[in-house]
C-alpha cells in the first residue's frame, strides 16, 4: 500500500469553467486519469488536498465525484478555498 497526494484538480464536468485555456492544462483530465491509474493501485490511498472542483453546489459536483470515484485507490478529500460546493 502506498499513499499519494494531489491537489488543485479544478474539475468542471458540469460547469462551464474550462481549465485548458491555461498553458499546460490541455487535456488535463485525460492526463490525470491516465497517470493516476498507471501509478495508483486499488490498495493505495490518495489524499486530494483541495480545489477539487469548480462546482458551486452538490448537483454540479456529482459528475466530478463520479470521475474521481472511478479512479483507482481509496480517496481522502480535503476542502480547498475554491471548493464552494462543500
Amino acid at each position: 500500500m502506498s499513499i499519494f497526494a494531489i491537489a488543485d484538480t479544478h474539475l468542471s464536468f458540469a460547469t462551464d469553467k474550462p481549465m485548458d485555456s491555461f498553458p499546460g492544462w490541455n487535456d488535463y483530465v485525460q492526463r490525470i486519469e491516465k497517470n493516476w491509474n498507471s501509478v495508483v493501485g486499488d490498495d493505495d490511498t490518495v489524499v486530494i488536498a483541495g480545489d477539487i472542483s469548480w462546482a458551486m453546489n452538490f448537483d454540479e459536483l456529482k459528475a466530478d465525484f463520479d470521475f474521481i470515484n472511478k479512479l483507482n485507490g481509496k480517496k481522502i478529500i480535503i476542502k480547498g478555498n475554491h471548493d464552494y460546493w462543500w
